[in-house]
């Protein structure tokens, strides 16, 4: 079956086509071809698959996603190589392929485990340790770039149950101070207006706040924790996607547990509705907000 389907493949690159998301590439004189196909439990493609192919000194060679059909092809100067596979929440493959010149080295099919998740956190109470913690925020300005920002002043704590799915969160973002430069996008200018009326409206909605509501498991170490987030006087529920890090030891022997987390946010929900266009009739200001947070917590007290 897969012989038949790389077939396929050579057959379409002949005609000027692309082999997935690697190029299909003429094989270079004294090379070869190295292919594979990776696979769930359930043998279902893995789409999300990255490749990496390195040289005997270890040395990256190529590197690229599988296609939508799990697999990926390259040509590669003939020689031993290292092929590394992984793909989210699945065991890593390592392996070794020998490529000689002008033939096709098939790995074939390859099935990915899925791993163990990290173990969780202990019940207790948990706080933000914000030196190393980060709340960013992305925005597309004139539909071309995106603009990054950072809320520099915030608190959050977490309550770990014995059961995960029960645990809660609470996170505070403090949007008006000025001294601190808590809304931060490397551009004064941009951040007082930020703080003004035209969008946060700092003076009378000083803080942004998250409760949650519910921990829902999605598979390996991944979480969505949906709750309320109150944005300029306005209160919707918001999903966060959730991956847990694991936990492990500070300099000072102290326990923490990290994640990371990102939603995205619809301004209009939370009426913060300005806007200027430009004269094509670009929008100056995109109409989401990716946020991203990075954060450790170590145990209360």
């Amino acid at each position: 079956m897969f012989g038949r389907w790389l077939e396929n493949r050579k057959n379409r690159a002949s005609g000027g086509g692309s082999a997935g998301s690697a190029s299909w590439l003429p094989v270079p004189p004294s090379g070869g071809m190295v292919s594979c196909r990776v696979l769930d439990p359930v043998d279902e493609p893995l789409r999300q698959a990255e490749f990496t192919i390195s040289d005997a000194q270890g040395r990256k060679v190529v590197a690229g996603g599988a296609d939508p059909y799990g697999s990926f092809v390259a040509t590669v100067p003939a020689g031993e190589y290292r092929i590394a596979v992984s793909a989210e929440v699945y065991t890593p493959y390592r392996g070794s392929a020998t490529v000689t010149e002008g033939r096709h080295a098939a790995i074939g099919d390859l099935t990915l485990q899925l791993a163990a998740p990290a173990p969780l956190p202990q019940p207790g109470e948990w706080e933000m340790e914000p030196r190393h913690s980060s709340i960013a925020f992305t925005a597309r300005h004139i539909g071309l770039a995106r603009i990054h920002g950072r809320f520099n002043n915030f608190a959050g704590a977490i309550r770990i149950a014995e059961r995960m799915e029960q645990s809660a969160m609470h996170i505070v973002i403090d949007t008006a101070s000025i001294d601190t430069a808590s809304i931060d996008t490397n551009a004064k200018m941009r951040d007082d207006h930020l703080r003004s009326g035209d969008f946060l409206d700092v003076a009378q909605f000083p803080t942004l706040e998250f409760y949650s509501d519910r921990f829902v498991h999605r598979g390996g170490n991944r979480w969505a924790v949906t709750g309320a987030l109150t944005l300029h006087g306005v209160t919707r529920t918001v999903t966060l996607d959730t991956e847990y890090l694991g936990t492990g030891s500070g300099m000072e022997g102290e326990t923490r547990a990290a994640c990371r987390a990102t939603t995205e946010l619809h301004r209009d929900d939370f009426t913060v509705s300005w806007q200027t266009m430009l004269a094509k009739g670009i929008a100056v200001v995109g109409p989401s907000i990716k946020i991203d947070l990075d954060v450790q917590n170590v145990p209360q007290g």
